[in-house]
């Protein structure tokens, strides 16, 4: 199931969009400015980004360029009520892949959705790839110089997520609310255990997961 976050300082339409995005069949979580979003993105895994232009705090605009800026191929689709080609133009050069003017038709925004999502999972966005490691996320599997490594579902996941944005910081609650969804009562075993697991599954040449101690753990390319 494709995860959405959409970005909309006005309440109304925020809680239409989720409603209305929920019902096609996503997963779908709303932010009600631009800095609490950018703080969502670090924190969960997001397949696409709907943002208003005109934000508090953190506009649109800067937004999108502080997620690409991360080396991030999550598509993002802007909506604004400026008609201007200017600011058009700065939306664009930010990083956005779509945009969509104020006032628009909700089949119209459901319909860029689907075409954005369908580019995304065509995009290697859905592989990690290194010089030594190959990790694919369709089908939950890692390759390391070409031999499989034998992952349970739960260690790709983390694996994937700490590979997916290398030298950020995950904490170990992020980590579980991202994978477990908090299904379990302790999360500082959980994610420990699955991390101890990885590092005696996995010897790679490419990267190794550090310890950041009282904190939780990240990806450092070699």
């Amino acid at each position: 199931m494709f995860k959405i976050l959409i970005a909309e300082d006005d309440d109304n339409l925020r809680n239409a969009l989720l409603q209305s995005v929920g019902n096609e069949g996503y997963k779908v979580k709303g932010a009600h400015n631009g800095k609490v979003a950018l703080d969502m993105f670090f924190a969960e895994h997001f397949d696409l980004v709907v943002t208003d232009v005109m934000m508090p705090l953190m506009d649109g605009n800067e937004l999108t360029s502080k997620i690409k800026k991360g080396n991030f191929n999550t598509p993002i689709l802007m909506l604004t009520a400026l008609e201007n080609i200017d600011d058009k133009e700065k939306g664009f050069n930010s990083g956005a892949d779509d945009y969509l003017s104020k006032p628009f038709a909700l089949k119209e925004l459901l319909l860029r959705i689907k075409a954005l999502l369908r580019r995304y999972e065509n995009s290697f966005e859905n592989e990690i790839i290194f010089e030594h490691t190959k990790l694919n996320y369709k089908t939950l599997t890692i390759e390391i110089n070409n031999k499989k490594i034998e992952l349970s579902k739960k260690e790709f996941l983390l694996l994937f997520k700490l590979l997916s944005k290398p030298n950020i910081i995950f904490s170990r609650e992020q980590l579980m609310n991202e994978i477990w969804g908090y299904e379990c009562s302790s999360f500082d075993r959980t994610v420990d255990t699955h991390i101890k697991v990885l590092r005696e599954k996995i010897a790679s040449e490419d990267f190794e997961i550090v310890t950041i101690r009282g904190i939780g753990y990240k990806a450092r390319l070699k």
